[in-house]
């Protein structure tokens, strides 16, 4: 059968994986002797590479995710995020200085946070200021809390 024919026929049973595939793994089986079977087999994981490719593809197209930003695309003019700290944060300049970069968020009430901190913590405030970022600091010098509960929150 021609090669013609066999994209025609691969074509119509919307075998496009192996269609685009067919030349390499022609051209790969001559030149290493491979027998029949092993050139079925490759064509058939071309075929289904290509299916979870496209299913991939769609179910991204479907879930309608925002189009990814860089850093120089965001506009912090009229927002309460600190534009510098940002940008140190992308940099890593706080990994050659060997410092911790903390986030400190307040969780949201009903959330699975609320419900694994102690009753005692989870009745009140959160036990740290609330911000979308705080601030780039040094642990190493602070003391750790002595008594902590079973997810690692200091117990007050």
């Amino acid at each position: 059968m021609e090669r013609s024919e066999l994209f025609d026929l691969m074509g119509e049973l919307q075998l496009y994986g192996m269609k685009a595939a067919f030349d390499e793994i022609m051209a790969t089986a001559v030149k290493r002797q491979h027998e029949p079977q092993r050139i079925i087999g490759d064509l058939l994981t071309a075929e289904i590479n290509e299916k979870q490719a496209r299913s991939i593809k769609y179910q991204l197209t479907i879930a309608k995710l925002p189009l990814a930003k860089d850093l120089d695309d965001f506009q912090f003019e009229g927002t309460p995020i600190n534009e510098t700290l940002v940008r140190d944060l992308a940099g890593g300049g706080f990994l050659a200085q060997q410092r911790n970069a903390v986030l400190v968020v307040e969780p949201a009430p009903g959330s699975p946070i609320w419900q694994l901190r102690s009753p005692a913590v989870a009745s009140g405030p959160a036990p740290v200021a609330a911000s979308t970022m705080s601030s780039i600091s040094s642990t190493a010098s602070r003391p750790r809390p002595a008594t902590r509960d079973k997810v690692g929150w200091p117990i007050t």
